[in-house]
């Protein structure tokens, strides 16, 4: 019955992690991530792996919401120009397969918003207009994986492996975003309805 106790404890656990991360926002970066994403024109949304998991569901209330947005590299997404917003989901702040995706993005005069644990990560310090900085721990971020090793960054230990933690947070976060942006639009619950698929 050791499954028990295991559930039990990482149920406790989890909840207990994301109430520590959830007050840290920011609620400065909050309300400017909002702001950009009202006045953008389309919004274009990327994340890889499991984060990309959690922002493809943002993508797609951001449409219920009646936003023009578009996953970045699906086929039928357009060009990318001034007056709108790139959403990227970075949790080190400077992964590889998106340093060029960020570089050409800053060409089209677009916005940039990166959703990150570590602000000081090159490519959030040197290409984003807007940081949202989740105080979570993301995948290989080594320096506080374990509860009990030193704290390098302002950011909630994890019991969980792999960057559970951020990936799970990115989706939650994301809902509430979503709840804030129909109540900041003059939208109803039933405003989003009318913009789900419906040919189900």
């Amino acid at each position: 019955m050791s499954y028990i106790n295991t559930y039990q404890k990482f149920a406790k656990a989890i909840v207990e992690e994301h109430e520590a991360v959830f007050a840290q926002l920011d609620m400065k970066q909050l309300k400017t991530f909002i702001d950009a994403i009202i006045s953008a024109k389309h919004i274009f949304v990327h994340g890889t792996g499991r984060e990309g998991i959690s922002m493809r569901g943002f993508a797609m209330r951001l449409a219920h919401l009646g936003k023009p947005t578009y996953w970045l590299m699906d086929d039928t997404t357009i060009g990318m120009h001034q007056d709108d917003l790139f959403i990227i989901c970075d949790g080190r702040g400077d992964v590889g397969i998106h340093r060029r995706i960020v570089q050409q993005a800053t060409k089209t005069g677009a916005k940039i918003a990166m959703i990150t644990a570590l602000p000081e990560g090159n490519l959030a310090k040197n290409y984003a207009d807007y940081i949202l900085f989740v105080h979570s721990t993301v995948y290989m971020d080594e320096k506080h994986a374990e509860k009990d090793a030193p704290k390098q960054h302002d950011t909630v230990p994890t019991e969980q492996p792999m960057g559970n933690q951020y990936e799970q947070h990115i989706y939650l976060l994301m809902d509430i975003i979503a709840i804030l942006l129909k109540d900041e639009l003059g939208l109803s619950y039933d405003d989003m309805e009318a913009n789900h698929r419906n040919i189900e």
